[in-house]
């Protein structure tokens, strides 16, 4: 289902509404918009007349009443503050709580943003922190790392293998023709929803850049400077540079609109990047084509958007990745083009601003909801575009010396299960770990103890322009920008609190490698999975029981139909199924800790994870979770429920490995050399064991298997215990 709003000449879209809403559905989309101009702005008591009158329409029309008309001369005649108050009223309705409710919020949302006059973006850049700003910049433009005329640095880095392999492999790129982007490879997302086809031409156009522009750079005898050229060329090119995925309408292709997404920012740092290493080595005509692509897709629209000139951007307030990873781009390919320098400023102005709402979509304990992997993305973004400014003014601004991103920087640090082995939580892929460079340029900023060597981490190639150049050309002394405290952490566990996840690991001499992930939380994180109460296991060097992690992105992936995925909803998590009813999204169905006692002998966490289902019969769910260190080291996973009447109740692990009932009450599951033995306690009630593929497509190194143990028969009352311990896999033994 669409619902599509004309106003003002501009035309918001909202697809993807949810299938099998029916009549309420039907309801809910009879609130119209009318294309009025808005009216000047009226008095208080006007506009409160207004607040109660639009209230009273969307009342109505969510009660099932006669369609109702909210006029846009009325929305845009209220002040923000007023138009979230009728958004809260509206959330208040008992009618809007479920799917429906939530793609009409969407659609009220939209409005929001569309009409949401933006002239107040401009005044949130301090002009006198731009004036402050210019006076720290260079007189010219500067990009990462060292002009290939600096040849010092070049060879150094020569000197090193992977850098011999560069030039082995531009030598190769050079006689080959830039990758081919034709339209229908573009439209392929639009009409099949597989984003990797294109994508992969994409990221091997930007590699071709990287790989050839790296291995100029150390060779500097310009037989790579052709390649490179046309290489540009082909990338000016192209009718847009947004993901395809991110044009489903298909409006930046048309060219109806200029919009700047994680790759328009990504490429523009990448093109000022090679202008900046290449120079006057690149023709002339080239270092123009570069600016005015860079200008018309990037700085153009983007100073617009923040001046108030055009509708405003999402992921400037947006608290996840995209802040960071655009703001980077943005702000590195100004650092590297602008040639006044108060336009540099103005850009490192705006990137101060609104980084802050990145910083935001970390919990306080830096807990941070996207995953591993994103953490990785966005933090990784971060810091580069810390450093791009801290170079650009000399020191004297530096992003990773505010407090607020003490706790983030510290995530992936103490999010380490054990051996190696980190959460899969959210769309994060099995056997993430923190990036080595992240990890070391932390740890030389944050004071942290250093290993590794450092010219080997840094100078390491990643075929990422930026990356390689920002991280192999660093300075040698990094300034301390806060010192990390990790006195409070124990090693025995991390225990984000606000982020409601527990990760307990065994004492330093234990024999047994045993360790857990528990996960609260709620349903409405960052690249949410609906997983209340789920976890996972590690053995030695296995996650025998495992939190399956992201699908392969496809349409559905981002769409009504998210939860449609096995691995997505919690079917294809270690949680219950209640009444025969899998968990539901939203911010509500959270996990309210009632228990969380550490020793060092066991970790209890007692969660109540009601709120995940919806169903009205559904009177208690509590699950405590019991690590027990001594030996035999174990984990107790106990569901106590109740309904108002008699209903059907599953738990379920998942794992990437086999199965096998080895007894009546006994489960030994292995994956390689490692295995967890499963004893099921359901207090004498008729249980059965059902195993199931969960055929999606996803990451990691299979299909995973659920493994579904439910009560033969429904009950008013019920305790399912399992305990865990660690066992030797028959592959180990023999």
């Amino acid at each position: 289902m669409s619902i599509a709003l004309e106003f003002s000449g501009k035309t918001a879209l909202i697809t993807g509404a949810p299938q099998g809403i029916g009549a309420q559905m039907a309801r809910m989309s009879q609130v119209q918009v009318t294309t009025l101009s808005p009216s000047p702005r009226p008095s208080p008591a006007g506009r409160g007349r207004i607040l109660s009158r639009l209230t009273a329409k969307q009342n109505a029309g969510f009660a099932g009443g006669s369609p109702k008309t909210i006029e846009a001369r009325d929305w845009c005649s209220l002040s923000q503050r007023e138009r979230v108050r009728v958004r809260e009223i509206a959330t208040n309705n008992r009618c809007l709580r479920g799917t429906c409710a939530t793609w009409l919020l969407l659609t009220l949302w939209t409005l929001s943003l569309a009409l949401e006059p933006t002239a107040h973006a401009a005044a949130e850049i301090s002009e006198a922190r731009v004036k402050e700003i210019a006076a720290m910049l260079p007189a010219k433009p500067a990009g990462l790392g060292r002009p290939i005329t600096e040849r010092a640095a070049w060879k150094k880095l020569a000197r090193r293998p992977a850098y011999a392999a560069i030039v082995s492999d531009a030598r190769k790129l050079a006689k080959e023709p830039v990758p081919e982007l034709p339209d229908d490879l573009y439209l392929d997302y639009s009409r099949t929803g597989n984003r990797d086809r294109c994508q992969a031409i994409l990221f091997a156009r930007s590699g071709r850049l990287a790989t050839l522009t790296l291995a100029e750079c150390v060779e500097n005898r310009g037989r790579f400077v052709k390649p490179v050229v046309e290489t540009i060329a082909g990338l000016c090119a192209e009718r847009t540079w947004v993901y395809p995925a991110h044009d489903g309408a298909l409006n930046n292709f048309q060219g109806r609109t200029v919009e700047v997404d994680l790759r328009v920012t990504q490429v523009a740092w990448e093109l000022a990047t090679a202008d900046f290493l290449l120079g006057d080595k690149l023709p002339a005509y080239t270092r123009r084509l570069i600016r005015e692509n860079v200008e018309r897709r990037v700085f153009q629209p983007y100073r617009e958007r923040l001046e108030g000139r055009r509708g405003s951007m999402f992921w400037l307030s947006a608290t996840h990745n995209w802040n960071a990873v655009c703001l980077a781009g943005v702000t590195g390919a100004a650092l590297a083009l602008k040639e006044s320098p108060e336009q540099r400023a103005w850009f490192i102005a705006a990137a101060e601003h609104y980084i802050r709402n990145f910083l935001k979509g970390f919990t306080p304990d830096g807990y941070c909801s996207e995953g591993l992997g994103y953490w990785n993305y966005g933090f990784g973004h971060f810091l580069m575009l810390g450093e791009t400014i801290r170079q650009a003014t000399g020191g004297r601004a530096d992003l990773l010396a505010d407090p607020v991103a003490l706790a983030p920087a510290l995530f992936a640090s103490r999010a380490e299960i054990l051996n190696g082995i980190y959460p899969t939580i959210a769309d994060c892929h099995p056997g993430t770990r923190p990036g080595e460079k992240i990890s070391r340029y932390l740890a030389e900023r944050l004071g942290v103890p250093v290993t590794g060597n450092r010219d080997e981490i840094f100078s390491r190639p990643d075929r990422n322009l930026i990356s390689t150049t920002l991280f192999a050309l660093l300075p040698r002394q990094l300034p301390i920008a806060q010192r990390a405290d990790r006195v409070g952490d124990s090693p025995l566990r991390t225990w984000f609190k606000d982020g409601g996840v527990l990760i307990c690991r065994p004492t330093k001499n234990s024999k047994s490698k045993f360790a857990a992930a528990l996960k609260g939380g709620h349903n409405a994180e960052h690249h949410n999975h609906n997983d209340v109460g789920s976890f996972s296991v590690v053995v030695g060097q296995t996650m025998v029981l495992c939190d399956p992690g992201a699908e392969v992105y496809t349409r559905r992936t981002f769409s009504a139909q998210r939860y449609e995925s096995k691995v997505l909803n919690s079917f294809g998590h270690a949680v219950p199924v209640v009444a025969g009813q899998l968990q539901r999204p939203g911010a509500d169905a959270r996990a309210v800790v009632l228990r969380a006692d550490f020793s060092d002998a066991e970790d209890t966490l007692a969660l109540d994870i009601r709120s995940a289902y919806g169903v009205p019969e559904l009177q208690k769910l509590e699950r405590t979770f019991v690590f027990r260190r001594a030996m035999p080291m174990s984990l107790v996973v106990r569901d106590e429920v109740e309904f108002s009447g008699r209903k059907p109740f599953e738990t379920a692990l998942i794992t990437w490995g086999r199965c096998k009932q080895i007894s009546p009450t006994e489960l030994l599951i292995t994956d390689g050399h490692d295995a967890v033995r499963v004893k099921i306690d359901t207090g004498g009630r008729a249980f059965a064991v059902r195993n199931k593929i969960l055929d999606e497509d996803i990451h990691g190194p299979g299909k995973p298997l659920r493994i579904g143990i439910s009560l033969d028969f429904p009950a008013e009352k019920a305790v399912v215990t399992l305990t865990l311990t660690p066992a030797k896999s028959p592959a180990a033994i023999r």
